[in-house]
């Protein structure tokens, strides 16, 4: 059986690193990839990941993922991250602010022949606007 966890953190790696969103999404996530955490204006497919990860890169160009721990159970792997960033550009209509940003992240993938079909996760959105200046 194929390492999941070591999988999941290439990938993890690929979106941090930002260079290429387009191949990291396409040799990672499957074609039918379903992303289950709601973004306001995207779709459910893979084009949500791929449009979420390069909006970061162009608000935070110093953009990071920390794992702090990773399970895999069967096909699925369950993340426990932290990211953060500098707040240099707009972000879902934020002016940039300078502000840095840090929040915890739960992420599910779900795979199949050794890429991600499914995403849940659980964002700390309300902070990461917070501390960027957007919420009071």
């Amino acid at each position: 059986m194929t390492d999941l966890k070591e999988l999941t953190k290439a990938m993890f790696e690929g979106i941090e690193a930002g260079s290429d969103i387009d191949l990291t999404v396409d040799k990672y996530m499957a074609e039918d990839f379903v992303e289950h955490e709601p973004v306001p204006g995207m779709d459910n497919t893979r084009e949500t990941p791929r449009q979420m990860f390069k909006m970061m890169h162009t608000a935070f160009p110093d953009f990071h993922i920390d794992v702090q721990e990773m399970l895999q159970d069967g096909d699925k792997v369950v993340s426990r991250l932290t990211m953060a960033g500098t707040h240099e550009g707009d972000f879902m209509g934020v002016p940039p602010s300078g502000n840095s940003f840090e929040i915890n992240v739960i992420d599910i993938l779900e795979f199949r022949d050794e890429k991600a079909v499914a995403h849940w996760g659980v964002m700390d959105m309300a902070g990461l606007m917070e501390q960027i200046g957007a919420a009071h």
